[in-house]
């Protein structure tokens, strides 16, 4: 099985084998509105899976020996020459290293211009009756927390699965995902990474289809991959 992708302006399209789901090394269930991190290993493979379709996966990178190297969506952007995330994106960090490889995606494309959601942002975008709705910015903060991180060292992220257009006046708009169930996308690590994920839990735009689900993740071994 190949997965059939669509390559984002500016990116390197290449198509890689479907890993058996089976051969995994480690799999977790993040839940509705929860967030994760886990290192995963040079030359290992993170798969995240939208299990029901439509469910943003807002997604930190960072360099597990050295926290201060983290994903940089300018330089990711300004490298691959497009706005979007998809097969063959080198995912670049603030030091100009390649953290990881987009290798497989059967979404076709994933933001990482729109940022992660706040309840800042909720207020600001949808009224003060949201300012209280829990957001991406406060599963980030736990997370990175664990890493003896702070708020200081959540940067701009990739948003997975989530459909964000940009408009001919330049603006971005969120719409209606495009993702399925069962959508996936395959990260190879270009050195031992730790990855910080919120399955985002807004529900005042469309990015999840005003109804948040489950999502998986995935970690195979170079000798699987």
């Amino acid at each position: 099985m190949v997965a059939n992708v669509i390559s984002a302006p500016g990116s390197v399209f290449f198509a890689a084998p479907a890993i058996d789901a089976q051969k995994a090394v480690y799999e977790f269930t993040i839940p509705a509105n929860k967030p994760w991190s886990g290192v995963v290993e040079k030359g290992q493979i993170l798969r995240i899976i939208d299990i029901e379709g439509q469910q943003a996966v807002d997604t930190l990178f960072y360099n597990a020996l050295d926290t201060s190297e983290r994903y940089s969506a300018q330089d990711t952007i300004l490298t691959q020459g497009g706005p979007y995330v998809t097969t063959g994106t080198r995912l670049i960090s603030n030091a100009g290293n390649v953290l990881g490889v987009v290798v497989a995606d059967s979404c076709g494309r994933h933001d990482t211009s729109a940022g992660a959601c706040s309840c800042e942002a909720n207020t600001a975008r949808f009224g003060h009756h949201t300012r209280y709705m829990h957001a991406c910015r406060e599963n980030f903060l736990i997370e990175v927390s664990k890493h003896d991180m702070t708020k200081r060292d959540i940067v701009p992220n990739i948003n997975f699965f989530m459909n964000v257009p940009i408009e001919p006046d330049g603006s971005l708009a969120i719409v209606d995902g495009v993702s399925k169930p069962g959508d996936y996308v395959d990260i190879l690590a270009s050195m031992d990474i730790l990855v910080v994920i919120s399955n985002c839990p807004q529900v005042n735009n469309p990015c999840n289809g005003f109804n948040p689900t489950a999502v998986k993740v995935l970690i195979f071994d170079p000798s699987i991959a």
